[in-house]
């Protein structure tokens, strides 16, 4: 392997370098780029140029969309990273305790969501009276829409 030249790692990158490294389509970068996520610099011939770093911005949004996180909250905790400089370990730590307890929360709907429908799937619900899904005469109807049973905190 040769050797890595260090103003390699300073030079701009074009979206099409983005979209290669990253695996995120051009137009997801154009679309993080709309939607605050992302920025990039214009070239003298108004080209999209990327600092090296929004690679690990791009990786963060693809996990965090990866694990149902919405845009927003994205959007929300990318704007808490600074601004000017490469986040460190510590900024990218503190991002990260952003979606902790959230992703704990998640966690535990779908282990008990799992758990839920193991006594469930395949049964043909004969066993009516104990179904945890069953909502006679849509009795549930007046606490909200969506399932009420499974997800009982939304």
């Amino acid at each position: 392997m040769g050797k890595i030249d260090p103003a390699q790692f300073s030079k701009l990158l074009t979206v099409g370098e983005v979209a290669a490294r990253s695996g995120v389509a051009v137009s997801a970068l154009h679309f993080y780029e709309a939607k605050g996520l992302i920025e990039s610099h214009r070239s003298r011939g108004n080209q999209r140029r990327y600092p090296r770093e929004v690679l690990r911005r791009v990786s963060v949004i693809k996990v965090a969309q990866r694990v149902g996180i919405p845009l927003a909250e994205v959007q929300a905790a990318l704007q808490s990273l600074p601004q000017g400089r490469t986040p460190t370990a510590s900024d990218w730590k503190a991002l990260s305790e952003l979606w902790k307890d959230d992703l704990d929360a998640r966690i535990r709907r779908l282990e008990g969501l799992r758990d839920q429908l193991d006594s469930c799937i395949g049964c043909g619900c004969l066993s009516l009276d104990s179904c945890p899904l069953r909502n006679p005469w849509d009795a549930l109807a007046e606490e909200g829409v969506g399932p009420r049973l499974l997800d009982p905190g939304e």
